[in-house]
């Protein structure tokens, strides 16, 4: 637990939340805010990697993104990626850690009415805090470690979430958030006391299903880990693609890994996994626009 201790303090030290950083200075126009916290929600997505620029590369020429240059608390380089107008998730280049271990990933943010609450019910309910409550331009941050070893960030936004509008799903924009866990009911039963979740389950293809809603609106999901022996209980985002096998043979020639092809047996074919060239797993999700 030290070494991701480490690095999330490393990454909020430096980036924080959503443009934090550079609120006074970024282009929101065509995004809307929600005028109170949108309690549950999945409201950003940082990438941590070792390689920024190949990064860059790899998400411009997998979904279109472009960029803009900013700077961290402390100077250290952050990109905003936008899709169209939208600035979808924020990259963070970090030196390669002399442990010799992999901290590249995607992690999410959710959002919460009051981060110290939240830490305190994480604690009461088994989890550990990696990164304790920190003030950043547009609100709070924090980062939590699950009783199960998954990470996550919560955050406090001064000027409110952007809204289900602005992050509406569609191609090349983050559609979901799931949480490979080893169990599912009891991760479950823990995001309901730190973010107040609703859960329901469902039989899908592969086993069971727990969705979390929040406010009646879906906001993410979890399920047992396939692969409990080779990786860790860990959160992932999904992107959307109009044809995830396309996609999927975009990323590898981008310089990723296939995890995951697109199969019958994996979502009714609709899903495939890889990794960008850093080694930060991504879904990418069939998503047409206008609907799934």
């Amino acid at each position: 637990m030290r070494n991701v201790k480490k690095y999330l303090t490393l990454l909020l030290l430096s980036a924080g939340l959503a443009a934090c950083t550079t609120a006074s200075r970024s282009d929101f126009g065509g995004m809307t805010f929600s005028s109170d916290p949108l309690v549950g929600k999945i409201v950003w997505h940082d990438l941590i990697t070792e390689d920024l620029d190949s990064a860059r590369d790899f998400y411009a020429g997998l979904f279109g993104w472009t960029f803009e240059a900013s700077r961290g608390a402390r100077g250290e380089e952050y990109v905003l990626a936008r899709k169209g107008n939208t600035i979808v998730a924020g990259l963070l280049g970090i030196d390669a850690p002399d442990d010799g271990q992999d901290y590249s990933r995607w992690l999410p943010y959710i959002s919460v009415d009051d981060v110290d609450a939240a830490l305190a019910r994480a604690i009461a309910t088994g989890g550990e805090v990696a990164v304790d409550t920190r003030e950043v331009n547009i609100g709070e941050v924090a980062a939590i470690i699950d009783p199960q070893g998954a990470v996550i960030g919560l955050s406090f936004s001064d000027i409110g979430d952007p809204d289900d509008l602005t992050t509406a799903p569609g191609p090349g924009k983050p559609v979901w958030t799931e949480l490979l866990a080893d169990d599912p009911r009891a991760a479950a039963a823990f995001y309901g006391s730190v973010a107040g979740y609703q859960t329901r389950i469902i039989e899908r293809r592969g086993g069971e299903f727990i969705i979390l809603s929040s406010g009646g609106v879906d906001r993410a999901s979890m399920f047992e880990n396939p692969a409990a022996g080779n990786y860790k209980p860990v959160w992932l985002t999904a992107f959307g693609v109009e044809d995830p096998a396309a996609a999927a043979a975009s990323a590898e020639a981008l310089g990723g890994t296939l995890i995951l092809p697109v199969t019958p047996d994996l979502r009714d074919g609709t899903t495939a996994v890889v990794t960008d060239p850093s080694g930060a797993i991504l879904v990418l999700q069939a998503w047409m626009t206008g609907g799934a």
